[in-house]
């Protein structure tokens, strides 16, 4: 056995092949990092936009809820409405505010006279109600058939403005049975329609309102499409 004292070259030469790493090696490393930090990014992606769907869909369910509650408690046609007006406002297609008729001193509603429930609602960033697939049970686009400018001197003016509405009689039974509520993923800018983008292409959400005022969700995409007779979006496509 050689000496490592006698021959100290040779031992730092083994050293170094036993230990140390080639320039090959690191590089695969540095390469596969890379790989795994692009795809982690994009998963993030992903997930965040899939995020602000669901809670938009779970809050709205609860909003139609509340809109139900309201107009049986106050015996009186109440409204869901979402944001149609001005497509340079953040707002646009991501509002969701409730209304109500106005009761009068006879205890009776007054028609046709809204009165603001709350404040409303602002679904999360790059998250749009659809008016491409948000329809009635005939397959009309709610944002052309049940529209309503809404104004009156108790309306704050930043809320005068048009909406998409849906719609609940004084027993709490829908105007418009069979009619859905969709949202997607995507971006926006101002004075334009939300686009879907690579990764949030099928990123779609939303739920079917009943004749009692009862919600149920889609489960997937693709019930969407099967409910609308309509093809999701692809990439750059307005929704």
């Amino acid at each position: 056995m050689k000496n490592p004292l006698k021959y100290p070259q040779q031992s730092r030469n083994r050293l170094s092949s036993s230990f140390g790493f080639t320039l090959i090696e690191i590089l695969v490393v540095v390469a596969i990092i890379s790989i795994l930090i692009t795809a982690g990014v994009a998963g993030l992606g992903n997930l965040a936009a899939g995020k602000g769907t669901a809670t938009a869909v779970a809050t709205a369910e609860s909003l139609f809820d509340e809109a139900r509650t309201i107009a049986v408690s106050k015996r009186c046609k109440a409204r869901v409405m979402i944001d149609l007006g001005d497509s340079s406002d953040d707002n646009y297609l991501r509002r969701i505010i409730i209304v109500h008729e106005r009761i009068g001193s006879d205890g009776n509603a007054v028609a046709d006279d809204w009165v603001l429930d709350n404040r409303g609602y602002v679904m999360p960033g790059g998250t749009y109600f659809s008016q491409e697939y948000s329809l009635l049970a005939d397959k009309t686009k709610i944002a052309t058939a049940a529209t309503h400018t809404l104004s009156g001197t108790d309306i704050p003016s930043a809320y005068q403005k048009e909406y998409a509405f849906y719609e609940f009689n004084a027993e709490g039974i829908s105007s418009e049975p069979g009619a859905s509520f969709v949202v997607g993923s995507g971006v926006r800018p101002k004075g334009q329609e939300p686009k879907v983008t690579k990764s949030s292409e099928k990123d779609f959400s939303g739920f079917v309102v009943w004749r009692n005022g009862t919600t149920s969700t889609y489960r997937s995409p693709l019930q969407i499409e099967e409910n609308t007779d309509k093809t999701l979006p692809a990439p750059n496509s307005p929704f």
